[in-house]
């Protein structure tokens, strides 16, 4: 008997309960999202020519005109590109630099690639000669003596390719 006058109570909590969870992610996830859809919908119906975008592609344009459900983009100087009102991710602030300024930068680069630039030109041959004689006269170029034995030969061929 305590447990059918027990269970009797708790319906009315069950069907709370049911109702309660779509009220939540109505609040939560619902609502939310379509603030934000609306919100995307009046900026792109609000676009006006000269406008700075940017494309949910990732390209910053200009707005040339706008159609009933396209724009004209203009993504460099004289290229002009169509795009459908969707493509238009944000209007961007006119506080956003259009171009960086890379001279300084460019300046800066070039110097470092000028230290670290090896000369790789064919002009003049290097002449690397590697018989036995020429290891004699580098030896003897250094200032050693042929009939000084006191060193090992293996130094003098330091410079010879091992024979396989």
């Amino acid at each position: 008997m305590i447990l059918a006058a027990s269970s009797g109570g708790s319906g009315g909590f069950n069907l709370l309960l049911l109702l309660a969870v779509p009220v939540v992610f109505y609040f939560l996830l619902i609502r939310p999202q379509s603030k934000r859809r609306k919100e995307q919908m009046n900026m792109q119906n609000a676009m006006e020519p000269g406008a700075r975008v940017l494309t949910t592609s990732g390209i910053r344009a200009t707005v040339v005109s706008v159609d009933d459900d396209g724009l004209l983009l203009e993504i460099a100087p004289g290229v002009e590109v169509h795009f459908v009102k969707q493509a238009v991710m944000q209007v961007l602030k006119d506080d956003e630099p259009e171009e960086l300024d890379d001279e300084a930068d460019d300046d800066e680069l070039e110097a470092d690639e000028d230290a670290e630039r090896v000369d790789l030109s064919k002009d003049e041959p290097a002449e690397v000669d590697l018989s036995k004689d020429a290891a004699d006269d580098a030896a003897d170029l250094d200032g050693e003596d042929e009939d000084d034995e006191s060193k090992p030969k293996a130094k003098a061929k330091a410079g010879e390719k091992p024979s396989a």
